[in-house]
């Protein structure tokens, strides 16, 4: 088994690799890969040193599955490339998403969207994973009709800039050594005691790409193009891990114990809901750790059939690394044993 790591020196690179390794994912040979800049440097993996190679070297090493975390712009450039030769690519990138021969997955969802013939693959947004795997069994069950969304995105999201920035700014505030203040930063304004109503670029009808993800990934994994969604994204100066505030209205009444149930059924979903104990989801509970956090959950009696749910987790693991991982496990189970 060859498997291919696609920007392994960056944040959700080196996150896939932690991954792998604690999945323990059969890996018999490891091929890393990242930009020209970065070839020739060394990554332990397994305690074993491991070169990092170009991609296209890694492409001639034909290997099994390739993970990537290279950015869109390497992705549409490199990732057919890797699928030219057989090997099964798993892309985190925006640049496969909503290519409607592109599987869009989250295995707890749809695996069953990947075949033998399938070579690319796509990881959802980090914010899109988190909320349907909440809402997917809702959805089962009652059927969504309408979202209302409000994100609180962590700067872990925005990669090391945004990080460094909120680093940058709280050492500046607080009088201490101020630390690498070379990179550029990753928003227009102040993020540190802020809130940014900004996720991703502005679009001409003054949504932005990450709210127009949310809206277009749920839909395809969901698999239905007639759920109604609005959503509204925010940066917080928080390091890792997503918050969300989503309003649901289904289509058939439901029981919120029922909703309760259904939620703890789902496997990789964590229910944290005890107002008497002041218990739900928090991200720096959250951070590290593979599950998807769910609390507060209540009726919205402003309408029929409505509920609000706060959904937490860790954007670099299952919002990124974790599911990319368990798409190559799904992978190795099914097309190779």
């Amino acid at each position: 088994m060859k498997i291919a790591v696609v920007g392994a020196t960056g944040l959700v690179g080196s996150k896939m690799l932690q991954v792998l390794d604690e999945q323990q994912v059969q890996i018999d040979k490891l091929i890393v890969a990242a930009s020209e800049r970065s070839v020739g440097k060394e990554i332990v993996f397994k305690e074993k040193t491991h070169r990092v190679v170009s991609v296209d070297e890694a492409i001639a090493l034909r290997p099994d599955i390739a993970i990537f975390s290279a950015g869109a712009s390497a992705s549409k450039q490199y990732a057919p490339k890797f699928a030219e030769n057989g090997t099964f690519v798993i892309d985190n990138s925006s640049a496969w998403r909503m290519e409607p021969n592109v599987p869009l997955v989250v295995p707890e969802i749809n695996a069953d969207t990947i075949t033998t013939e399938t070579r690319l693959i796509a990881n959802p947004n980090c914010s899109t994973i988190q909320m349907v795997m909440a809402l997917a069994p809702i959805h089962k069950a009652f059927g969504i009709k309408r979202l209302v969304i409000a994100t609180y995105q962590s700067v872990s999201g925005s990669g090391i800039k945004g990080i460094n920035q909120l680093n940058v700014e709280e050492t500046k505030h607080s009088q201490l050594p101020t630390l690498n203040s070379q990179l550029p930063p990753a928003y227009p304004h102040q993020i540190y005691r802020n809130i940014l109503p900004h996720g991703g670029d502005f679009c001409e009808n003054g949504y932005t790409t990450e709210e127009e993800k949310l809206v277009n990934e749920t839909r395809k994994i969901l698999r239905d193009n007639n759920i109604a969604i609005t959503a509204t994204v925010c940066r917080v100066p928080v390091t890792g891990g997503h918050s969300e505030a989503v309003n649901v209205e289904t289509e058939r009444p439901f029981e919120l114990e029922e909703v309760r149930r259904l939620l703890e059924a789902m496997p990789g979903v964590v229910v944290q809901d005890d107002p008497t104990r002041n218990l739900y989801p928090m991200p720096i509970e959250a951070y590290d750790k593979d599950d998807v956090f769910v609390g507060r959950i209540r009726s919205d009696f402003s309408v029929a059939n409505g509920l609000n749910l706060w959904i937490v987790s860790d954007n670099l693991r299952k919002g990124a690394a974790t599911n990319a991982v368990q798409i190559a496990q799904y992978i190795i189970n099914q097309f190779f044993k």
